[in-house]
């Protein structure tokens, strides 16, 4: 059952959700094929739109979500993005819930989107921001609460959807799959890609990409391990050995913003995650052995960190 959405508005989730995006391969200097897919192409420019869309589309059809629903998300930025913009085409309110300290681009574009936001203390990180959704379903049986860091249908987006997008990509293009690696979030790319991966290469390697020195302890404020979004202390979805995950790559702060910044100069319009994943592909594509082919995401557009140390190398003006 739709609960009275217009059925074009709930096609538009099912298009987001299936939207395909480029998968390129960009040179390695030491004879590897790295392949990358353009998440950023997604219509708020994020690949959490693949999830808010599936989430949402799921809750629409099962009846949880109506137009008379508060759609609420503890988020650090992306995923309230790409809430905020397809709740926007349903005609349902949303608000974002995030610690203090996100770039104020990201509240901007879900203030644009009709959207609304909480700030939660920055000493109690994303939990702080969890803990105030959940206070808030106590109060509130009209509230929606996507739960991304532990809702299976985040995997399930990426494993059904992402995953096998890139692996009949590659192949269209006449490469391979030897191994994919991202960083965690919410775990949901990871997992579900890298389900993907290994039904069409079981010998793939899968793996998790870290900042060296830098754990990212959600518990703490802003930004723990310096990059946006990267919290995977928060997954309940991550499970290693659903996709065999082999042992983690790390890669330094420097070397993931110094990546970022090589693949804008490319024109890949890319944030600093997707820096730490390039710079994990690489890394592992060393480990693997020459000519190997090692695939992960560019996750989302720079316009989101123009605040952030990303650009803070750039004079203006």
């Amino acid at each position: 059952m739709s609960g009275g959405f217009d059925p074009n508005a709930l096609a538009t989730l099912d298009a987001v959700l299936h939207a395909p995006t480029l998968t390129v391969p960009i040179d390695d200097d030491d004879g590897n094929v790295l392949w990358v897919k353009l998440e950023f192409q997604l219509p708020s420019g994020s690949t959490k739109d693949r999830i808010a869309a599936r989430i949402l589309l799921d809750a629409a059809r099962t009846g949880q979500l109506t137009p008379a629903s508060l759609v609420m998300e503890a988020s650090s930025g992306s995923t309230s993005i790409s809430l905020a913009m397809l709740c926007a085409r349903l005609n349902v309110r949303f608000v974002a819930v995030m610690p203090e300290g996100v770039s104020r681009e990201r509240l901007r574009i879900i203030e644009r989107y009709g959207g609304a936001w909480t700030l939660t203390p920055a000493a109690d990180g994303v939990p702080g921001s969890i803990a105030h959704v959940r206070r808030c379903l106590r109060d509130n049986d009209a509230l929606v609460w996507p739960d991304q860091f532990a809702n299976p249908l985040n995997v399930e987006a990426h494993a059904s959807v992402t995953g096998p997008h890139l692996v009949r990509q590659v192949q269209d293009a006449g490469g391979r799959v030897d191994g994919f690696i991202a960083a965690v979030g919410t775990g949901g790319t990871l997992m579900g890609v890298g389900k993907a991966v290994r039904r069409a290469y079981p010998h793939a390697s899968v793996g998790r990409v870290r900042v060296a020195g830098m754990a990212a302890d959600a518990e703490q404020g802003g930004v723990p391990c310096g990059i946006p979004g990267v919290v995977d202390c928060l997954s309940e979805l991550l499970d290693p050995a659903a996709v065999g995950l082999i042992d983690d790559i790390d890669v330094s702060f420097d070397e993931a913003m110094a990546t970022t910044r090589e693949l804008c100069a490319r024109g890949f319009p890319v944030g600093p995650s997707s820096g730490l994943n390039v710079a994990g592909a690489r890394r592992l594509a060393r480990e693997l052995g020459p000519a190997s082919h090692v695939a992960t995401v560019l996750c989302d557009r720079m316009e989101r960190y123009f605040s952030t140390e990303l650009f803070a190398d750039l004079t203006a003006d």
